[in-house]
Formats: C-alpha cells, sequence, structure tokens
C-alpha cells in the first residue's frame, strides 16, 4: 500500500517535488499536489498520511508528527507572503485573507495584535478578491499568486520580514507533517529525497525561470529568499508562533467576518 502525500503546488515546493520525482521513493508514495489549504484538509480528513501542511493547522489535528529536516521557511523576507495596501498600516481599515493558506491568516492576525498595534476588520475573501485591494482596504496574497503583484501597490508588507522585526526569528509556513506514525525506514528515504531535491535547485530554477513573465526573480526566491532547513531556531519560533495562535484562540481575540 503507496503511502499518500499531499504537497504544496507552489514554486516554493518544486525542489521538494523535484527530489521525490526523481528518488525511488516516487514508488511508495502517490504524491498528490494541492493548495496549502487542500494539503490541510486532506491530512485533517485523513485522506493522505502525510503533507507539506501550513503549520498553524498542528493544534488541529489529534496526532501529528513532523518527519522531516526541512520545511518551507525564511529568515527575513520571503517575497511569496504579503500584506499589499494603497495606505500604510495604520490607515488600513479592512484587510482580505487568502483563503488559500491558514498560516498566513495567523501570522498577519499576530502581527496586526501584537506588533502593529492596528485592530482592522478581517473578512475571507473571495475568488479574484485581488482587484478589491484599493482604498483603506489591504489583502493578504501568498504563493504564485504574488509575482505580479509585487510592483503595483504603494506599501508592501513581507510577512515572514515583519515576523522577523517583530521577534528576530526565522518563520517556518509549512513543514513536512504525518497524522500517523511512519515507518522510520520510509522516513529516512523520503527525507534523503528532499535533500537530494534542494541539491538540484539549479535543475528547478532552470525550469521554472522562464515560466512568470513579470520581472520574478525565480533564481534569488528559491537560493536566497526560501530557507528550507527545519533547523533548532526554526522549531524555537515555530514553538512561538503556535502559542501566539493558540493564545489567540482562546481569548478569541480575532473576528472574520
Amino acid at each position: 500500500m503507496k503511502i499518500k502525500v499531499s504537497a504544496v503546488s507552489y514554486l516554493n515546493s518544486r525542489p521538494f517535488i523535484y527530489g521525490l520525482e526523481n528518488s525511488d521513493v516516487k514508488n511508495e508514495i502517490n504524491l498528490q499536489l494541492d493548495i496549502p489549504s487542500v494539503c490541510a484538509t486532506k491530512l485533517i480528513e485523513n485522506k493522505v498520511d502525510m503533507g507539506l501542511v501550513p503549520v498553524a493547522i498542528l493544534p488541529d489535528l489529534d496526532e501529528y508528527h513532523i518527519l522531516s529536516d526541512y520545511c518551507i521557511g525564511a529568515d527575513g523576507a520571503v517575497g511569496s507572503v504579503l500584506l499589499l495596501s494603497d495606505v500604510p498600516l495604520d490607515e488600513i481599515k479592512t484587510i482580505l485573507l487568502d483563503n488559500q493558506s491558514r498560516t498566513s491568516v495567523e501570522l498577519v492576525q499576530v502581527l496586526a495584535n501584537k506588533f502593529w498595534k492596528i485592530q482592522p476588520l478581517w473578512r475571507d475573501a473571495k475568488e479574484n478578491y485581488e482587484t478589491l485591494i484599493r482604498g483603506t482596504t489591504a489583502g493578504v496574497v501568498i504563493g504564485d499568486r504574488t509575482f505580479p503583484l509585487q510592483n503595483k501597490f504603494k506599501y508592501v508588507y513581507d510577512l515572514a520580514a515583519e515576523w522577523k522585526k517583530f521577534t528576530s526569528m526565522p518563520f517556518v509556513f509549512a513543514c513536512w507533517v504525518s497524522n500517523k506514525k511512519l515507518p522510520d525506514d520510509f522516513i529516512e528515504r523520503f527525507n534523503h529525497a528532499l535533500k537530494e531535491g534542494l541539491a538540484s535547485k539549479s535543475k528547478v530554477i532552470e525550469q521554472y525561470k522562464n515560466d512568470h513573465k513579470t520581472g520574478f526573480d525565480v533564481k534569488d526566491y528559491l537560493e536566497n529568499k526560501l530557507s528550507y532547513t527545519l533547523d533548532e531556531k526554526k522549531r524555537e519560533a515555530l514553538d512561538l508562533f503556535l502559542g501566539y495562535i493558540i493564545e489567540e484562540a482562546e481569548n478569541e481575540v480575532m473576528k472574520i467576518v
């Protein structure tokens, strides 16, 4: 029986996908590519055995195991998790929340409450909501959809950079998580495939550098903006972030309409 795996379909995970698809472990898995929110739902609903999932869902899992030495993270500006606005933070009245990843939603709310000290109205974003970002209405946009938007707004707040200013720590957006215990030998092979994928980033860059016609620098993004190693500092930052979102959930700090 193959192990079912859901992985993020964005550019940031392509080195991982390359490693999995070019290793023997591909014969042991059923790999599915999804947006982050679908990865999360599949893992929560036990439709897959493991996934590259937004870390904000970890408190919702009855059982979870962080499996890998690797993650989707950043130590400073990441370039693809943004709050876009026509006005500065203290003039924002409404923030539209990207429905593709709960981590970015939780992160912007933590920053608003604890760092920026603003109290906007929070709204779940609908399809094509990017066109509604104007005036005092800002919006969180993540992933590949940010690439053509970065030069279209006067104010661009990189959420990973803002977290770094707030905590002096890196940030973990997603990590490899299972909802059950998996064999140690499989995890070792899986982890090795991810390592090999990261070592082959140049091939991924060559493959995708012409996919984005927006002037977005794929090489800089994959090599410099993203930080893929789940080291001790990132694990500490992850624990801090999870503590914040649990605290805010308990206190019902944020209301989304």
